[in-house]
């Protein structure tokens, strides 16, 4: 009597790398938990270095091209409109992405344990589709290499619609458009090429610094801005207040950069934060840093004291690094772009106006505070900042960040060429703003304010 095979017999037939992929990928799709962070639980973490490179390198390929797929793929479906349901979606994707971007992979590797994903996700009536659309596209990718790239050049359209480049570099349509529409064709494009790719090492500061915590370029930039900006000397003690602080690294920076300041830490976040104390704790400068949960929107208490053992300040120094859509992130966040909706820019920024207002009224006189994002949106950035701006008129005052790139590059923080590139490029209206793809970092905004005598 013949049997069908079970679950586990076919979920053996798969590599353990597309087997956690394939998970992480299904609990993403379900929004219960951020791609980074099922990348190190310990099912992955057990893997083997080669395995757990290979889990990485397709969870995050397939949440960045997964638009493009589902677009090519949708063509090869009997009805390009079916909608499949998400295990057999997901299989299709990770082998279409697979045979498309990663040369090193056999054909029949991929196009095999996409099946075999497919039965044990208790989905068997579909693994002859899945099949047969895989194998027409390994067929297609071989026609092309065939035909050459002067081919490929030849079937390259003069002009594409931002919907075509949204869907070939696998973003959605309104994202582009808003870029289009804010920096301009050609920057848009960069954006998106940047997005598709692992996010860049790093070049804008010199290498071999001592005592700062590993972070992307773009969070660095932030927290040197922020140091930069300190009236105070680097002698002096000065009340520092990092308001939106998880996961730390900016923190950890400022308290390098600033050897005497003592600084509050707060995030309104117990569980991030929890991470963070543990991370504080370890390092040189834990007896300088207090670590505190605590929402930066709050109104500041009646009675202010001039301590930073509690949250109101007044504070010399504040850095305010508001939580945002995280548009300039997609690089190293690609799922943020499946996730994001235009109509919850405008509840960001109710937020952001609200965390920013309530920072500023901690800050000391003659006290500077640096507010940013990693958004690439207006609404989060010059908006936030020009709204505050209007309601506090005459108490807070802008200040240009031009001066603190070149400070930086004269105290050897920031490469000297590329201090003058960003002056140039990266300075708008006073403030900074990094473009993925147009400068070598993640999208950044800052935007420098003091408090008036």
């Amino acid at each position: 009597m013949n049997r069908k095979p079970s679950a586990n017999a076919q979920a053996a037939k798969i590599s353990p790398a597309r087997s956690a992929a394939f998970e992480v990928l299904i609990r993403v799709g379900q929004g219960t938990a951020h791609s980074d962070d099922l990348l190190h639980t310990p099912r992955v973490n057990a893997l083997s270095i080669e395995d757990r490179n290979l889990t990485t390198a397709l969870v995050m390929g397939v949440l960045r091209w997964q638009i493009a797929l589902d677009a090519r793929l949708a063509k090869l479906l009997s009805r390009p409109d079916q909608r499949l349901a998400e295990p057999v979606a997901l299989a299709l994707r990770l082998g279409a992405f697979q045979l498309l971007h990663m040369d090193r992979i056999p054909a029949h590797a991929a196009i095999n344990e996409s099946v075999e994903l497919c039965r044990a996700a208790e989905q068997p009536h579909a693994a002859g589709m899945v099949n047969a659309i895989l194998r027409g596209t390994a067929r297609e990718m071989e026609a092309a290499k065939k035909r050459g790239p002067e081919a490929a050049l030849r079937a390259t359209p003069l002009f594409e619609s931002t919907a075509a480049i949204a869907e070939r570099l696998g973003h959605p349509v309104w994202l582009v458009e808003r870029w289009v529409a804010n920096y301009g064709r050609a920057a848009a494009v960069a954006i998106c090429n940047y997005d598709q790719r692992e996010p860049d090492a790093g070049g804008l500061f010199p290498a071999g610094a001592e005592g700062l915590p590993q972070i992307d370029d773009g969070s660095r930039l932030v927290a040197e801005l922020a140091a930069v900006a300190s009236c105070s000397s680097k002698d002096d003690a000065t009340r520092v207040w990092d308001c939106c602080a998880a996961p730390g690294g900016k923190t950890l920076v400022l308290a390098e950069r600033l050897p005497k300041a003592q600084i509050l830490a707060t995030d309104i976040s117990a569980k991030r934060l929890a991470r963070m104390t543990d991370q504080v704790r370890r390092s040189a400068h834990a007896d300088r840093i207090r670590c505190e949960v605590m929402d930066a929107a709050a109104p500041m208490s009646t009675s202010p004291t001039t301590s930073v053992q509690d949250g109101n300040g007044p504070f010399d120094l504040i850095l305010c690094d508001a939580p945002c859509s995280g548009t300039g992130t997609l690089a190293r966040n690609p799922e943020i772009r499946h996730r994001l909706r235009p109509e919850e820019l405008s509840r960001q920024v109710v937020r952001q106006v609200a965390i920013l207002r309530g920072a500023l009224s901690r800050l000391a006189l003659s006290g500077r505070l640096l507010y940013s994002t990693c958004s690439l949106e207006p609404e989060e950035n010059e908006q936030v900042v020009e709204t505050v701006l209007r309601e506090l008129a005459g108490a807070i005052r802008p200040v240009p960040v031009d001066p603190l790139i070149e400070s930086m590059a004269e105290g050897g923080i920031l490469q000297p060429e590329v201090a003058a590139i960003r002056k140039k490029t990266a300075v708008r209206s006073g403030h900074l703003r990094t473009l993925p793809g147009v400068h070598a970092c993640d999208g950044f905004f800052a935007a420098l304010l003091e408090r008036a005598n």
